[in-house]
């Protein structure tokens, strides 16, 4: 059986339902969000960080014009990277749209392997007291300046617990915590484990599982078609505003540290592939934690999919 759950859980006390497609990056899940899309008359909400920025199209793997023509889709490219955007500004935006929907549609799609965006949405986000704005781009150059070390020392020190949890590499995170200690003067992990989810819908995680080498295979494929695509060019345009928080992401750090003269192009590409499949790693690992979600089985037609489950 391709499926691990074959029935969506109800609430009788909430009528409207989010259907959050969850998977690691080039599982597919795009394909599915706008079959379900289909199949409920409904909307979609990306929840894909890397795909807010109207700059950043090839290496973030926005839809396409005709994908986006099936069906609506909400929070893509509706950023500039220069704009500051947080999970929490991204979550009371959603909120609201999701609000609105609902009085149209009892169930809504969202999608993306942005795990903690949504969580944030679903579950609730914690809060943190305002930070000094001068620490973010204090940080972020030192980053540039003398590497992630530099930051995974810092939070050492601050932070042993969520040190120990993070991704260290994973420089959006490590300076998030860090911003928040240094300006608070406390652990970023005291201010963890206190957010309340939202009480006007159910949601229901739906997750595209794949055998790794198979995956592996996806995402490779995928890089030399966005290199083909011009990921080069689109990664040059934006190389004035390298230190920008929004390019610091996979596709696009590869590219600048080979305009820097750091690697050859091969080297960058093969970069780009060898920590897309980190990058994947991570999320797999972040979304096998969702105990209550249904599994499916990465390859399967969604229409097959959409009849097993509804």
């Amino acid at each position: 059986m391709p499926f691990t759950a074959t029935t969506v859980a109800t609430n009788s006390m909430k009528t409207s339902k989010l259907l959050y497609v969850a998977g690691p990056t080039a599982s597919g899940k795009t394909d599915l969000a706008i079959a379900l899309a289909k199949h409920f008359n409904t909307e979609i909400v990306s929840c894909d960080s890397r795909q807010f920025y109207q700059e950043m199209c090839i290496g973030t793997a926005v839809p396409s014009e005709a994908e986006l023509a099936e069906v609506p889709h909400h929070f893509i490219q509706h950023r500039s990277i220069t704009a500051d955007y947080s999970v929490g500004d991204f979550r009371r935006e959603v909120l609201e749209k999701l609000k609105e929907l609902f009085q149209q549609h009892p169930t809504v799609i969202m999608v993306g392997g942005s795990g903690l965006y949504a969580d944030a949405v679903m579950h609730g986000l914690d809060e943190f007291p305002e930070v000094d704005p001068a620490i973010r781009p204090q940080l972020t150059a030192i980053f540039q300046q003398e590497g992630i070390e530099i930051l995974q020392d810092l939070l050492r020190e601050h932070d042993l617990k969520h040190y120990q949890v993070v991704d260290r590499n994973n420089p959006h995170r490590l300076i998030r915590a860090l911003e928040i200690c240094l300006s608070s003067g406390k652990p970023y992990s005291s201010f963890l484990g206190k957010k309340a989810a939202p009480d006007f819908f159910n949601a229901q995680t739906i997750v595209i599982d794949w055998e790794r080498e198979a995956l592996y295979d996806r995402i490779n494929r995928r890089v030399d078609l966005m290199v083909e695509q011009g990921l080069k060019a689109e990664a040059k345009g934006l190389y004035t505003q390298k230190t920008l928080n929004a390019l610091q992401t996979v596709g696009y750090r590869e590219w600048f540290a080979h305009f820097d003269e750091k690697w050859d192009e091969a080297t960058a590409i093969e970069e780009i592939k060898k920590n897309s499949r980190r990058y994947a790693k991570r999320q797999s690992t972040w979304f096998r934690r969702a105990d209550a979600a249904i599994r499916v089985t990465g390859g399967e037609d969604p229409s097959e999919i959409i009849r097993t489950l509804f």
